[in-house]
């Protein structure tokens, strides 16, 4: 006797409310089977995802005090998210590059928080109008085109770069400069330094070395959940015809798991959420700030933040007191 989880069968497509379908692409989830308001509606509620972790992330902004650049990062986050919800509900053009173009502006903003930081005025406008100019040319030339996979490669380059060049600061800034200014510490003070001192020192080594050890957790956490998400979805995307079957033969709810872009929603959502978090902690630790703030991640099964530190709350602990002292 062959044993079943109970389930229910797909129904056939309802009259979608949102018909007919505008977009220039549409994806493996069949449209209008669960309500008729509702063109994909996994793929539409997955994107709760990047509305709840933006929430998150502009609270801990406003909160703790952090760069407003990254503010507006979170809400560019969250228009991606609604963006993305209102057009897999209705799989309408208008709302398709609302939900593309603006993965496309997020990114670029991003970009120019890390080209920019600790350079001139001047570079700093040069870049911010080279970025729009080639916002605005993506965008002109996507709507000319309308070739999702123009997009789909302008993003992952601007991703690319983004990455590359966090990287390239993190290791080759942050920390020759942290050894830079202990080095220097110890030149200065050497002769004079107390066995206290001394301890304090090694231990500011320890914690730039944690940090840095801790930032790489992130990175590589982050990637592989995004990875993960686009991997799922490229399946989603060769193997369509067959999910569709399985899914069928699975009923419902049970059929939802094989649903490869909703996966591309979570992991990629979670995944940028770590980008962010990482980016903010580097700014701060380029700063000099790294006592007044401190990333809360208890496990890779927790999302990470960056909270102040008691110290910058007013509040002395007891190494930085030591320091002091």
């Amino acid at each position: 006797m062959e044993l079943r989880l109970p389930s229910w069968s797909y129904s056939p497509s309802y009259t979608g409310y949102w018909s007919p379908v505008t977009s220039t692409i549409n994806w493996c989830e069949e449209d209008y089977y669960a309500t008729p308001y509702a063109a994909e509606i996994v793929n539409t509620l997955t994107n709760l995802m990047f509305v709840i972790l933006a929430f998150k992330g502009i609270r801990n902004c406003i909160k703790h005090g952090h760069d407003t650049v990254f503010l507006v990062a979170f809400v560019g986050y969250l228009l991606v998210g609604t963006g993305s919800f209102s057009f897999h509900a209705t799989l309408k053009y208008p709302l398709q590059l609302v939900d593309e173009l603006s993965m496309i502006y997020t990114t670029c903003l991003m970009n120019y928080a890390t080209f920019s930081y600790s350079k001139s005025r001047q570079y700093g406008f040069i870049l911010a109008l080279a970025l729009v100019s080639l916002a605005i040319f993506i965008t002109l030339y996507y709507h000319y085109l309308q070739d999702p996979a123009f997009h789909q490669l302008a993003y992952a380059i601007l991703t690319v770069v983004m990455l590359a060049r966090s990287m390239y600061v993190m290791e080759f800034s942050l920390r020759p400069s942290l050894r830079k200014t202990e080095e220097n510490f110890k030149l200065l003070f050497r002769k004079s330094m107390t066995a206290d001192q001394k301890e304090i020192s090694r231990a500011d080594d320890r914690r730039n070395t944690k940090i840095l050890t801790t930032m790489w957790m992130l990175i590589v956490t982050g990637l592989t959940i995004f990875l993960s998400g686009f991997g799922i979805w490229q399946l989603d995307n060769i193997y369509c015809s067959d999910l569709r079957h399985w899914r069928r033969e699975l009923g419902l709810p049970w059929g939802i798991i094989l649903e490869g872009h909703g996966w591309w929603h979570l992991l990629t959502g979670i995944g940028a959420y770590y980008y962010l978090v990482w980016g903010i902690w580097l700014r701060h630790c380029l700063n000099g700030r790294q006592d007044e703030y401190s990333l809360t991640w208890r496990s890779v099964l927790n999302l990470p933040e960056i909270v102040r530190s008691n110290y910058s709350n007013g509040i002395v602990a007891p190494d930085v007191a030591k320091k002091i002292l």
